[in-house]
């Protein structure tokens, strides 16, 4: 188990340096709060004594008054302190959320692949929330606890320096137990914090897959492995209650031993004449005052065991690195890109490669069509070309820069891309378009739409650009949602625009809308084309036909259709259900299968 002190050092320095001004404040707060706890015992002794010793009433209501004067204070202080520790404390985690939420979006397919969206949720969320109170509560609790039980050390010590050892042993005691204990608690409730992890991330993919699930009577699958996940967050938050109830019980047992102590001595030395009726009430009071920090850490610790666990977390995500690094690299020039591979390979892990030897070119405002079966490649070459991977070797240059030299962010802006799968989020419709950049003005975002045919659709709209879309593209047609996947790639005017088959999920009447908006986008622009199906090859310049990870054949397309021994020539019989198979350099027919396939690639 790593030990997280060091983490929580780390934490504390990089978001609550920033607050010193508040935590100052908070601090003179604590003072305050600690010395008003102190003096409302000894006025209450006063007044038992003065009584005691037969004053006048009046002398005794003077004194009640000051009793009543320092709780209100005491309670008025305690609450400001309070207010600004909270406001301390979830300035931080708000800030930390921030910088979590960005390290994930930065990370990159390969983390993706292996962390559900439901336990980044829980890192992002459940794990923060568990440092909140470390930021806050622990601070003042804590910190103020340990200025009460020092100052009613001192003031025993200096009532009876035997009252004062016997307290200050009990103190130390007190505190290595309940260290121990704590220092026992934290693996289990760090194995606790990882069990509700992943079931959470099991609930956010068959809830995503919910579809399928139903469609393919597999609920009782689903269920089966719910009850599997959560019968293991149940056994881990069980050991981590049981050793919390083990926390409490020691405590408790602890008091008990302190009160003990304090009658038992009080008694004597009230017996022996060295002390009067108040100062037994002082002491006791004085345990008693012990009593509340001691429960306050107490319950800290408890929580200083989820925040241990979540610190721990925490910080092992931040510490991922991301496997493609980023850098203020060199810009990419303005206008269409040309695009180039050379000697490219790639594979994912040990898998063995995906893409061999790759190497082509396309000219600045040139198209290129990217052909292959499911599994040939086709998709990680965009990948690539959107630096989500960098290549195992080789080099793939845009507008004649090493990708590799570029900056991420400023690649990717000057990379479009189009899928079949359009991400529309629950948002307005300027912010589904801007990605919620709040730099793109309203005219522009209009007369875009108005290029592409959706001028109608916008007036339609009660609310116009600022109508909300409901989840999942809820009420807007396939064709309407292609055409706002297509105008965000025109507001941020890209020099390489990448079209993964955008409308082969489309009616023919929308399709036809669809092909005026790709050949609106790729005017000006270098475009590579991802195929499914011969007919989206038409507009392409250039052909480029992948198998097995390597390229089979490569050329204009004018010069491959008119070539009877080439693949592509072959293609439409292919895609019309003939018996049209792959043909070999010597135009004989030596792999049976079909050439091109219709449908989604996944790798």
């Amino acid at each position: 188990m790593e030990r997280p002190r060091a983490h929580y050092r780390d934490l504390l320095a990089r978001y609550l340096t920033p607050q010193w001004r508040r935590a100052v404040a908070l601090a003179l707060l604590l003072f305050t709060v600690t010395g008003l706890q102190l003096l409302n015992p000894l006025i209450i002794r006063r007044f038992i004594d003065q009584a005691m010793g037969g004053s006048a009433a009046d002398t005794l209501a003077v004194i009640a008054a000051a009793f009543m004067v320092v709780a209100i204070a005491t309670q008025a202080v305690s609450v400001a302190a309070t207010y600004l520790s909270e406001q301390v404390g979830w300035t931080a985690t708000n800030l930390l959320r921030r910088d979590l939420t960005m390290h994930c979006l930065r990370l990159d397919m390969p983390f993706h692949a292996t962390h559900t969206a439901g336990e980044l949720i829980e890192r992002i969320d459940g794990d923060v929330t568990a440092l909140a109170n470390f930021f806050s509560q622990f601070v003042i609790r804590v910190l103020g606890s340990g200025l009460l039980l020092l100052g009613v050390l001192a003031l025993t010590f200096r009532e009876d320096a035997r009252i004062g050892l016997a307290l200050g042993a009990f103190v130390l005691v007190a505190a290595a137990v309940l260290s121990r204990i704590h220092s026992f608690g934290v693996p289990y409730v760090t194995a606790d914090r990882e069990a509700a992890a992943r079931l959470f991330g099991f609930i956010e993919e068959r809830l995503a897959g919910a579809d399928d699930i139903r469609a393919n009577g597999a609920g009782p699958h689903a269920m089966r492995g719910y009850y599997q996940s959560g019968r293991a967050a149940f056994r881990s938050a069980r050991k981590a209650a049981v050793v919390n109830a083990g926390l409490v019980s020691a405590t408790m047992l602890l008091l008990m031993l302190g009160y003990a102590l304090a009658l038992a001595l009080g008694a004597y030395l009230y017996r022996a004449g060295e002390i009067t009726l108040g100062t037994v009430y002082l002491l006791f009071q004085y345990t008693e005052l012990l009593r509340r920090p001691l429960m306050q850490v107490t319950q800290q610790l408890r929580e200083f065991q989820q925040a241990g666990a979540g610190a721990v977390r925490v910080r092992q995500l931040l510490d991922i690195p991301a496997a493609v690094p980023d850098r203020a690299g060199e810009p990419l020039p303005d206008g269409a890109l040309t695009v180039a591979f050379d000697d490219v390979s790639f594979a994912y892990d040990d898998e063995g490669p995906v893409l061999s030897d790759i190497s082509f070119r396309v000219e600045a405002g040139s198209v290129l069509g990217v052909l292959g079966r499911t599994g040939s490649g086709k998709t990680t070459l965009t990948r690539l070309l959107l630096r989500l991977y960098d290549p195992t070797s080789g080099t793939i240059r845009l507008g004649d820069i090493d990708t590799r030299a570029a900056g991420v962010a400023g690649l990717r802006q000057r990379v479009g891309v189009v899928t079949q799968d359009i991400q529309l989020f629950q948002a307005t419709v300027r912010e589904n378009l801007t990605l919620f950049d709040s730099g793109i003005p309203d005219d522009h975002i209009i007369r875009v739409l108005t290029d592409l045919g959706l001028d109608g659709w916008l007036a339609s709209l009660a609310g116009g650009l600022d109508t909300e879309l409901e989840p999942a593209a809820g009420g807007l047609s396939a064709g309407e949602a292609q055409l706002l996947a297509f105008a965000r790639v025109f507001l941020r005017d890209p020099g390489l625009v990448i079209l993964d088959e955008a409308s082969s999920r489309l009616d023919p009447a929308t399709e036809r809308l669809i092909e005026r908006a790709v050949g609106l986008l790729l005017s000006g622009r270098t475009g590579i084309i991802i195929a499914h199906r011969l007919a989206t090859v038409q507009r392409v310049d250039h052909i480029l036909i992948l198998e097995d990870g390597r390229i089979a054949e490569q050329g204009t397309r004018r010069a491959l259709a008119a070539d009877p021994r080439s693949r592509f020539s072959g293609l439409p019989r292919a895609e019309s259900g003939g018996a049209v198979t792959a043909r070999g350099d010597a135009g004989d027919e030596t792999d049976p299968r079909p050439l091109l396939l219709v449908g989604d690639e996944g790798a």
